[in-house]
């Protein structure tokens, strides 16, 4: 009799392709090895050097643990525990969302707001809602070199997502730069804030409940619900802006296309010069607006 054919790396991630194509996983071969190589604990270019070689049983339990899980829809984020944001490796899990790249356009035009003030200024950034707190690390890792003496205020109202940001924050050695808060938007913010930035829940009642299973059954409800219309927590954050932010200070929103038009609609009174900036994809994705000076 024939030797029993062996479970190498080329075997396993050709079996685990085919099974991910029939459960409609988008990418099935960039998945199989991205799991495949956090069970061998090894970079995944790693993989095409040992294709032929055989892993472990231990290592193969591990991957078979994680190619039922992600069959049964769990993400791929939560179970490698983490995600690269800006060219930044994030730690992850079921406490926060997962970043998103075009959340990336966010952190690009609030740097590009915060180059334009002078040196030697210290403008104070509120990041509310900051989950994962990919925005308020991202942002301390690329300050401007004029800017150093910037502060980030992080707030989030789920003390869970604040253990996780906070910990990405050391992980990426700028923790001194940045003061995480527990707040309902910018309730506990004292400071009049220069530029608050946010990745706000913007997702409808109806929208939620037709969201693919791997979002709508593992990520927080919390960070993406924002009522029956996705606009429910713009709109109580432009209001507090309103009030809070310095004269002639920014508020940046991440929003969907669907919906930015009606926050910009909210950006009245005692705001000038509000638009929709696209996102890389040319998809209206950032609505900003500056408070009159």
């Amino acid at each position: 009799m024939p030797p029993e054919e062996k479970w190498t790396v080329s075997r396993l991630l050709a079996w685990t392709r085919d099974f991910f194509k029939k459960k409609g996983i988008e990418k099935p071969q960039l998945e199989a090895e991205i799991l495949l190589a956090c069970a061998m604990q090894i970079k995944r270019i790693e993989l095409y050097t040992i294709y032929e070689s055989e892993p472990p049983e231990n290592q193969r339990a591990v991957y078979r643990d994680f190619v039922r899980r992600r069959g049964a829809g769990e993400p791929v984020a939560y179970l490698v525990g983490s995600k690269e944001f800006y060219s930044l490796t994030f730690k992850v899990d079921r406490r926060v969302l997962i970043p998103r790249p075009e959340t990336e356009d966010l952190v690009l035009q609030t740097l590009d707001k915060l180059s334009a003030y002078p040196a030697g200024s210290e403008p104070v950034i509120a990041d509310v809602g900051t989950g994962s707190g990919i925005l308020a690390v991202t942002l301390a890792k690329h300050l401007p070199k004029h800017l150093t003496s910037a502060k980030i205020i992080a707030v989030d109202i789920s003390p869970e997502a604040l253990a996780v940001a906070e910990h990405n924050a050391a992980v990426h050695h700028v923790a001194e730069k940045i003061e995480f808060r527990q707040s309902d938007l910018l309730e506990q913010v004292a400071e009049p804030p220069d530029i608050v930035v946010s990745n706000p829940p913007y997702v409808s009642r109806p929208e939620y409940e037709a969201l693919p299973d791997d979002v709508k059954n593992f990520e927080p409800k919390l960070a993406l619900l924002a009522g029956e219309n996705g606009t429910e927590i713009a709109e109580r954050l432009i209001a507090q802006s309103s009030v809070k932010l310095k004269p002639g200070g920014y508020l940046l929103i991440e929003g969907s296309p669907m919906i930015a038009e009606k926050v910009k609609s909210f950006f009245t009174g005692c705001w000038d010069d509000s638009q929709i900036l696209p996102d890389l994809a040319g998809r209206q994705r950032i609505i900003c607006g500056r408070k009159r000076q």
